[in-house]
């Protein structure tokens, strides 16, 4: 598999928050948000490979029962990811994909963590990813067929109160039941995270919600491996 990092930490977001996992950051990504806070992942990706085997290994290491396989897009490599879900599985763990929602593969998953992406993803109209990205960023089949299939979370990463229509829009137009939406400030710091915490935390309490803070980046900022 190409990939960029495996590490243990603790989970950062969703519903899971706090929750000590093994992460697998798994290379490439078929979109290219303007935020991308993992860009050797996808704008400029790292090619580093490593058998399934291997990844388990390493995995099986840390002794911890939760794992979060990121990217990137995992995916990406349906193939090798069925593969790995299904020895993770066999091993007793609890597995969390992370996915832009675009593709979909039958996996054995306990948790998929999609991460549709707004409008407020897109390049710069200029930029030579702008029109792939604005086509291909919301896959309302792929959402809907995980959501008739797995326990789901849609993270939505949110950098205005204004981007509360567009959620709303797909959530009518998929079936999208609020107690699975769960919104997230966009940024990289701390300090940009608070600065539009409140906002989010309101539209939460006024829609059953839930809010997802982003623990890792409270903690040790903008680093890999955390």
């Amino acid at each position: 598999m190409k990939y960029s990092e495996l590490f243990y930490t603790i989970q950062g977001e969703g519903m899971l928050t706090g929750v000590p996992s093994v992460f697998f950051r798994t290379s490439y990504c078929n979109l290219r948000c303007i935020w991308c806070d993992t860009p050797y992942t996808s704008w400029e990706p790292e090619d580093k490979s490593i058998s399934v085997n291997k990844v388990v290994e390493e995995i099986t290491k840390y002794n911890c029962r939760y794992v979060v396989i990121t990217g990137g897009e995992p995916f990406l490599q349906a193939k090798e990811l069925m593969v790995l879900c299904h020895e993770l599985s066999e091993g007793g763990h609890h597995i969390t994909i992370e996915t832009n929602a675009t593709i979909y593969a039958d996996v054995s998953a306990h948790l998929i963590s999609m991460s549709p992406k707004l409008r407020n993803s897109n390049p710069k109209p200029s930029n030579r990813y702008f029109e792939m990205h604005q086509r291909e960023r919301i896959r309302a089949d792929v959402i809907h067929k995980f959501l008739d299939n797995y326990t789901c979370q849609l993270k939505f990463v949110m950098e205005t109160p204004k981007d509360l229509e567009e959620i709303q829009c797909l959530q009518l137009e998929i079936g999208i039941p609020n107690e699975a939406v769960v919104l997230m400030p966009q940024g990289i710091s701390a300090k940009e995270i608070q600065s539009k915490q409140e906002g989010i935390i309101k539209i939460c309490k006024q829609n059953g919600y839930r809010y997802s803070p982003r623990v890792h980046v409270d903690l040790w900022g903008n680093r890999r491996g955390v």
